[in-house]
């Protein structure tokens, strides 16, 4: 007797609700679908299904046995798909959900490399502003947030960027740099809506290990939850804008933006990658899982911080 292909057809007898359904979807023979289960209750010596001419129920140890006999399927599909998947070149259609600062800042300028690395996956990006969970629809969803994510899902940190406050040279030569957080109060601001942000933001300095609470402006300047247009207010010197590292570290290393309060820091997020399961995931998933982790790292930890005039370590004069 071929065991797994007893205990196959016999849990499908159970999802299709009689031994003929299961025939159909199997396309096996009625009575073959009727002594592969008699075998499987021969070599078990129990009775698992009861028959009537109109109906069959689960007897008690069948029952048991077909929530055993499920899990055994299933790690058996999933061996077989990452034999697939080692074997074969990654292909189909992939769906990512993004943070849009996180695609048009530094996704978008590696799909290149990823294109070539695997030019039969095709691949969707929504992109929003205020990501805060996993998109089931999505088969990766990448996520921005202070705190680890929670659910049942498989979830993996590959960076960290913290929230910078920057603004054009232009901006700081005509208004002056502040040196101490309280003096934000008497500076143009450009900040996400209020409903978005703490009440007061706490500021810690790396060298003497102050701390100083500013209370976040009621009104600033600009408020708005689109990212890039912060980042092209203070390009154009409107005011002093929080952006994250990841959108202003190129604009931070040419110098069309300048680092306030250098030393201090007040918030970061932490980027995960997640996806609803481990189970029977697609080669194109693990393909652009694994390509995200070679290409940002993988870590609890700011990769876009590296130059001085990034990280603050280089003030300017």
């Amino acid at each position: 007797m071929d065991q797994l292909r007893a205990m196959r057809v016999f849990a499908r007898v159970i999802d299709e609700g009689s031994f003929a359904g299961a025939a159909r979807a199997l396309d096996l023979a009625p009575a073959v679908v009727t002594r592969l289960v008699a075998e499987l209750e021969d070599h078990l010596g129990a009775r698992l299904i009861q028959r009537t001419t109109r109906s069959l129920a689960l007897t008690g140890v069948g029952e048991r046995y077909l929530e055993r006999v499920r899990a055994i399927l299933a790690d058996v599909d999933e061996a077989e798909s990452l034999v697939q998947a080692a074997s074969e070149e990654p292909h189909g259609h992939l769906r990512v959900m993004v943070p849009s600062a996180f695609a048009s800042h530094q996704l978008a300028r590696h799909l290149p490399a990823f294109h070539a690395e695997h030019p039969r996956i095709t691949l969707s990006l929504t992109s929003t502003v205020d990501l805060a969970g996993i998109d089931e629809q999505h088969d990766i969803t990448i996520l921005a947030l202070r705190d680890p994510p929670e659910g049942d899902f498989v979830a993996r940190q590959f960076a960290r960027s913290e929230v910078i406050l920057c603004a054009s040279p232009a901006y700081l030569a005509r208004t002056g740099r502040p040196t101490d957080p309280l003096e934000l109060e008497q500076h143009q601001m450009l900040l996400p809506p209020t409903s978005m942000l703490q009440r007061d933001v706490s500021f810690h300095h790396d060298g003497d290990q102050r701390s100083v609470r500013v209370p976040t402006p009621r009104r600033p300047l600009l408020a708005t939850a689109h990212t890039d247009t912060l980042y092209a207010a203070a390009l154009a010197g409107l005011g002093i804008a929080g952006l994250t590292s990841l959108v202003v570290e190129e604009a931070l290393r040419r110098g069309a933006l300048e680092r306030v309060l250098p030393g201090w820091h007040a918030l970061s997020l932490g980027l995960w990658m997640t996806m609803p399961s481990r189970k029977h995931v697609p080669a194109r998933t693990r393909a652009f899982w694994n390509f995200m982790l070679r290409t940002f790292g993988d870590a609890d930890r700011d990769p876009w911080q590296t130059h001085p005039l990034c990280s603050g370590a280089q003030a300017p004069a």
